[in-house]
This record gives C-alpha cells, sequence and structure tokens, in this order.
C-alpha cells in the first residue's frame, strides 16, 4: 500500500521511508519484518530479502539519493547514496536496473557509517 511507513535500520542507523504503488512494495510489505546482514559496492548498501519479484516496467540502474531499490537478481533491497564502482561523474548507478518501491524520509547519507556484516531490520513504522 502507497505511503506506508518503514524503518530500515543497519548498525545504529535508521533510515525512515514511505513506500511507493508498487508490486514489489506490496511483496517487502507481506514478508515485514525480516533481518539480514549488510553488504556494501561503494557508497551502496544492499541486503537480502525473503521477497522475489520481478522487474517492473519503469526499472532503471541510475537512482536519486533517497531513492529505495529492489534488485531482482539478487532479491535485495539495494539503498545507493553515492558513487558505486561503476558510477559515472556523481550519479548513483546500481548494478542492474532496480524496482523503486520506496522512498527515504531520512538522510541515506548517514548510511556511510554503516559497515559491511553490519545487522539489518526492516519493519513497519
Amino acid at each position: 500500500m502507497a505511503g506506508t511507513r518503514i524503518r530500515i535500520t543497519v548498525g545504529t542507523v535508521a533510515i525512515e521511508a514511505e513506500t511507493l504503488d508498487t508490486p514489489t512494495a506490496e511483496a517487502v510489505l507481506a514478508a515485514l519484518p525480516f533481518e539480514a546482514q549488510a553488504l556494501t559496492w561503494g557508497e551502496e548498501i544492499y541486503f537480502e530479502t525473503p521477497v522475489s519479484v520481478a522487474r517492473e516496467a519503469d526499472a532503471r540502474a541510475v537512482v536519486e539519493p533517497g531513492e529505495i531499490a529492489f534488485w531482482v537478481e539478487g532479491d535485495a533491497i539495494a539503498i545507493g547514496y553515492g558513487r558505486t564502482p561503476i558510477s559515472q561523474g556523481d550519479e548513483i548507478r546500481l548494478a542492474a536496473p532496480t524496482n523503486i518501491w520506496a522512498r527515504a524520509l531520512d538522510d541515506v547519507r548517514a548510511l556511510d557509517a554503516a559497515n559491511a556484516g553490519d545487522r539489518v531490520r526492516v519493519e513497519a513504522f
């Protein structure tokens, strides 16, 4: 359901977000709460989920700060907050086209304090 608030906590950093009206958002909400282990790729945090969805028609690899993405090939949530190894210029380029399913209400650059291996919890807020 669009507009549902969630909290994504990575280590000691908590980000609140609001879901969009997408099939991916519905699937993630249905799976809440869940926990995972953080992975990093440049200035991106990503983590596995119990969710598996198809790529949506408007999926894209270049995202804006604050867009919460779902990497279909990895069944993972991806949150880019800066450059990745394949970024061109200052863009946030993820590994593959992703489904954008939520928008952060907090500054995702705070995730720079998180580390690979940190515990992740995703829950309704």
